[in-house]
């Protein structure tokens, strides 16, 4: 079923050292023999950690005296030291910090008038064909399947030129550019042709985002409307991912459709799990028959019959269910996600935007509160990226008209105001917002989850603000995990000793906050670990999902159903940060608003319970237990 050779290795870090090696050991061979390795460079977030190896190789000894690069393409028309440009990118990603000359560097140009383009990718072209092609081209992939910006309808032979992006494309781009109107429309790529002139293609993929994509480009037929498919046909082109970006491949989703499975726990659950849904039956309905039509009678002739099997998992998806979320009190817990004891519990939830609190867990958090646990709120970061300049201006001209109509002292809000919104007017895609309109938009995100998690009932003594220091960049690109950061999430969670916490699980965010704010956890809590914190031991760990998707259903550890006035309530709570009502900066590919995408998930998997046999409830959050 896979048509291009694929490595999957265990984390994206063991994938990036794989190919950095490949690299380094290309240049070295090529020194040896004194010759120029010809590299071809991608941009984007997959590559980061691959140039952050390269360098790392290069203090420890690593030339890039005799490497030549071209990078696969440049949007149009862009400066070269815009903050969005892929020149700025480079440098400061790779070319500032190893040795290679500046004229062995070469990135298309995004300044070009649209006389000069044509001849120019033609003398691109004729560079690479030179030096007698590329050694190793790296690539990334798009959602829609691109390679370099090379578009569905992008044929085989296609070579360097000029090229209108997909909306999907700059709907992705649009987090580096603060809106999509931002978004250049074209951009000057290498060409699928080009590209297949490498002796080498090693293309890189990470995370469950790139998973749809792909397994598509794995397992469909060559096709121009994937152009990853292209690559089907290079005898030496690599699929380098990790394992959350492998979860669509056939034989990891559906493995008892390829051979011979190992039937574990988990895979069994799954397997029943999406027989359920593929037949659009229940769990306690499924027979020996259809078990066996779809490749699992060696599971029913482990198990003895479907009857004990459903029977089995039919238990298993109940006792995920429990409106208590932090353990029922007056029981003896079996069959209960949560412990009885103690009770009631301090709970802490770790939310890394202002908002992710109540969007992804609002009605869990509500009813903890409702429960009589003493429930505890960490904003990790103060979220001012995703504030519209807009905002800032209203609440700036609510400032000065409240002021006048009640006779204050203005002071200098009618400078400042005049200050901003001059800035404002001059701004564009890639200017850095000053320190004060940061200042302002964090304000805002702060007040609004004030008025957020009092609502819920907590008390401003037990909410926190922790402003992590890696947020605070004023673009997209976020800086790297500091001591500072996992040094504050660390002393908040010595401060209250939770017996759970509540951390965002999700890598599918569009700007990889919840991601950094995951890692940033779990090296907080693996210091607490190793320092034999004694309370830690019975600390337990629930991760939600965010705004972009859910647990699978064989993963779920623990589903909390809402009543249509719960969900109506977390709508409220949701609705408190009016900065986000009506769209946030990043929506990433679902344009609704946060409220409606969290209450369209919660409903499908309230939806998918009941499909499976389960009782029918109006929404349900999910969870999944984090273990060190």
């Amino acid at each position: 079923m896979e048509k291009i050779q694929n490595k999957v290795f265990k984390s994206a870090k063991e994938g990036t050292l794989f190919v950095a090696n490949q690299i380094k050991n290309l240049i070295e061979e090529k020194a040896k023999s004194g010759e120029f390795a010809v590299l071809g460079l991608a941009t984007g977030a997959s590559p980061i950690s691959l140039y952050k190896e390269l360098v790392k190789m290069h203090k420890n000894g690593l030339s890039f005296s005799n490497v030549i690069t071209f990078n696969l393409d440049e949007y149009y028309p862009m400066e070269p030291q815009a903050i969005q440009s892929y020149h700025r990118f480079m440098e400061e990603h790779l070319f500032s910090k190893v040795d290679i000359p500046s004229e062995n560097i070469n990135i298309p140009k995004g300044t070009l008038s649209m006389d000069e383009i044509q001849s120019y990718c033609k003398d691109y072209e004729k560079k690479i064909d030179d030096l007698g092609g590329i050694d190793i081209q790296i690539l990334g992939i798009g959602r829609t399947g691109h390679i370099g910006f090379n578009e569905p309808g992008s044929t085989s032979r296609s070579y360097t030129r000029l090229v209108t992006l997909d909306k999907k494309t700059r709907r992705d781009a649009s987090k580096d550019f603060k809106s999509i109107e931002s978004v250049p429309r074209k951009a000057i790529t290498m060409g699928v042709g080009t590209i297949f002139k490498a002796k080498s293609i090693y293309l890189m993929a990470w995370g469950e985002k790139k998973a749809k994509i792909v397994s598509k480009a794995i397992e469909s037929r060559v096709s121009s409307l994937i152009p990853a498919t292209f690559l089907q046909n290079h005898p030496e082109a690599i699929m380098v991912i990790d394992e959350p970006a492998a979860t669509d491949l056939k034989r990891v989703k559906t493995p008892w459709l390829v051979g011979d499975c190992e039937w574990t726990e988990q895979l069994t659950l799954k397997a029943v799990c999406w027989l359920s849904e593929k037949l659009n039956k229940a769990v306690l309905k499924l027979t020996d028959e259809d078990y066996n039509e779809y490749g699992m009678g060696d599971l029913i002739a482990q198990m003895g019959s479907a009857y004990e099997l459903n029977l089995n998992i039919f238990r298993h998806l109940r006792d995920t269910i429990t409106g208590w979320p932090g353990g029922k009190p007056d029981t003896g817990g079996q069959r209960r996600p949560e412990r009885t004891h103690p009770f009631p519990k301090r709970s802490l939830v770790l939310s890394p935007h202002p908002d992710d609190d109540v969007i992804s867990m609002g009605g869990t958090f509500i009813r903890l509160i409702d429960q009589g646990h003493e429930v505890s709120v960490g904003y990790m970061t103060n979220g001012s990226m995703a504030v519209h300049d807009e905002d800032v201006v209203n609440r700036l001209s609510f400032m000065r008209h409240f002021m006048k109509t009640f006779e204050l002292k203005e002071d200098k809000i009618e400078e400042f105001s005049v200050k901003i919104k001059s800035f404002f007017q001059s701004k564009d895609s890639s200017t850095i917002d000053l320190p004060e309109v940061v200042e302002i938009k964090s304000l805002i995100r702060k007040r609004e989850a004030q008025s957020a998690y009092r609502f819920c009932g907590v008390d401003d003594d037990n909410a926190y603000f922790l402003d992590l220091p890696f947020y605070k960049t004023g673009k997209a690109q976020k800086n790297p995990i500091s001591d500072e950061d996992i040094k504050r999430v660390k002393e908040l969670i010595l401060e209250i000793k939770p017996h759970q916490i509540f951390v965002a699980g999700d890598k599918a965010d569009p700007h990889g906050t919840h991601q950094k704010c995951l890692e940033i956890f779990r090296s907080a809590f693996q210091e607490l670990i190793d320092e034999n914190q004694k309370w830690v031991e019975d600390c337990w760990i629930w991760q939600y999902r965010g705004a972009w998707l859910e647990w699978p259903i064989d993963e779920i550890e623990m589903a909390v159903p809402l009543s249509p006035d719960e969900v109506a309530k977390k709508r409220s709570a949701i609705f408190k940060h009016e900065s986000q009502k009506n769209g946030g900066v990043f929506p990433g590919d679902d344009a609704r608003a946060f409220w409606e995408r969290a209450e369209d998930r919660n409903r499908k998997t309230a939806e998918l319970y009941n499909q499976l046999g389960l009782p029918e409830y109006q929404a349900a959050e999910a969870f999944k237990r984090l273990r060190f």
